[in-house]
């Protein structure tokens, strides 16, 4: 009842040959992934404690900021309590 019915193909399905599919080759040896000299060693460590003081600089500049733009949300606050106290004389 609840299958569905299809009609019958006026043309039958037309034959597609199966592709020609090369058998695996085989891999070369694996090189060693990584080789390490101390001159690499050296620039690793260069790098890294530059890329470490880099990002310490801006992360004190994003706090520098933000503490400078809290600073000037203050003394905003204390002008406009000053002005508004001032008319209430």
């Amino acid at each position: 009842m609840f299958s569905p019915k299809y009609p019958t193909p006026d043309t039958p399905p037309a034959l597609v040959p199966a592709p020609y599919i090369p058998p695996p080759l085989q891999a070369a040896p694996a090189r060693p992934s990584v080789r390490l000299t101390p001159g690499s060693v050296l620039t690793l460590v260069a790098g890294g404690g530059a890329l470490v003081l880099v990002v310490g600089t801006v992360l004190v500049s994003l706090l520098l900021a933000v503490a400078v733009t809290a600073a000037s949300v203050a003394v905003c606050a204390v002008v406009v309590r000053s002005i508004l106290q001032s008319d209430r004389r």
